[in-house]
């Protein structure tokens, strides 16, 4: 796969990923990164920002969080809007995702 495909890719389904990792519980950003590099290879610098766009969209809201091994953290949870636009957005990746296994399957 091209890098600009990969890269293509990876910006696509971004948002979704991390309201993927919001749905099963509240988290902290640097850990949703952390997260994101290793799974899809997105780290920090793309994450933070989608984070405070996702919160001045209403997707999440955010708490401090005491933590033992430093100062408070800033964690994410999801808003009733933010578990309906993961739900939308799920709905849409699989239909999609089933529609390109055929066309690839077609290729064959």
């Amino acid at each position: 796969m091209t890098e600009s495909l990969q890269i293509q890719l990876r910006k696509g389904v971004l948002e979704m990923c991390v309201l993927a990792l919001l749905s099963a519980g509240d988290n902290y950003a640097y850990d949703i990164a952390a997260r994101m590099a290793e799974g899809v290879g997105m780290g920090e610098g793309t994450v933070y920002p989608l984070m405070r766009r996702m919160q001045n969209e209403g997707l999440v809201t955010t708490y401090l969080k005491e933590s033992e091994s430093g100062p408070p953290r800033k964690y994410y949870r999801l808003t009733k809007s933010g578990r309906a636009a993961f739900e939308s957005q799920r709905t849409e990746w699989q239909a999609f995702e089933v529609h390109v296994r055929k066309i690839l399957g077609d290729a064959a």
